[in-house]
């Protein structure tokens, strides 16, 4: 007997929290299915697409880095989101063996901010940290939600044409990202009625990768630090903002999230959101 089956494709991938994930929801209604992790070159991608396209019991793949622009033009159509941002994070094989892209993580990174997000503010601001796959879909998702951006990126000139190209109506903003690791005695103007974040997104900070160099002082009072970073999940940068009574949300939010959207879609069920906390518990171990 065939059994349904999925994975999470990048490299490296051994770190990955998605097949812990996808596994628990898979156990929590008791359904026949798989999740694996599979580490793909970037070089490989094109053979394992072409692989797997031919299989009937693949149900498509989640992608992370560095694969999620690379795979844009291997795949037969996108769905207008995924089109959008330019960037894809999950992928589905149709019955007819087509692969269609999507992108949950833009909805996935706005699902531990709706609660705030329903209110009503006189402004919105939001540091974004990184200028990579991630960064596009958090930029599209911010621009939606009236924020304006400060774009941090190795390149300014990148950070600046990927706001015109993903937020084309604002003043928003292109900075290097080693601005923000001096000390800064920039004067914050009264914040009441206004939401802040700053956000990395970026995989500094990140096991094996480079920390990332931020100074708390250029965040406004009240801002919410949110780090996409799973491995570890609490990152120095989130330890640090917690140290000066900052609120802080953990990439895992993120990560379960886009995670809800694209076990939909390679099951066919919603999975069990109400037991979030038991998931969180066995991630964490």
């Amino acid at each position: 007997m065939s059994i349904p089956y999925a994975e999470v494709i990048g490299d490296p991938i051994a770190q990955s929290k998605s097949p812990a994930i996808h596994r628990f929801w898979l156990d929590e209604l008791g359904l026949d299915g798989r999740y694996e992790h599979c580490l793909v070159r970037l070089d490989d991608l094109k053979s394992y697409l072409a692989e797997r396209r031919s299989d009937p019991d693949w149900r498509g793949c989640n992608v992370t880095m560095p694969h999620k622009l690379a795979i844009l033009p291997l795949l037969d159509r996108l769905d207008p989101l995924a089109e959008a941002i330019g960037a894809v994070n999950t992928v589905v094989r149709q019955s007819d063996g087509t692969l269609t892209g999507y992108n949950t993580d833009a909805p996935g990174f706005l699902e531990p901010l709706r609660g705030d997000l329903a209110q009503t503010h006189l402004f919105r601001m939001a540091r974004v940290l990184g200028t990579g796959g991630a960064a596009r879909a958090i930029v599209t998702a911010l621009a939606k939600e009236h924020f304006v951006i400060v774009l941090a990126g190795r390149d300014p000139g990148k950070a600046r044409a990927m706001l015109d190209e993903l937020a084309p109506k604002g003043e928003h903003h292109a900075i290097a990202i080693d601005h923000f690791a001096d000390v800064t005695d920039f004067a914050f103007d009264d914040r009441e009625g206004c939401m802040d974040l700053v956000i990395n997104a970026s995989p500094l900070g990140m096991a094996g990768q480079p920390p990332l160099a931020f100074d708390i002082s250029h965040a406004p009072p009240g801002s919410v630090f949110y780090d996409i970073v799973t491995s570890p999940v609490d990152t120095a940068f989130l330890q640090r903002a917690r140290a000066q009574g900052f609120e802080t949300i953990d990439g895992l939010a993120m990560l379960i999230g886009q995670a809800d959207l694209a076990f939909t879609h390679f099951f066919g069920v919603r999975p069990p959101r109400g037991r979030d906390e038991a998931l969180r518990q066995l991630i964490l171990g």
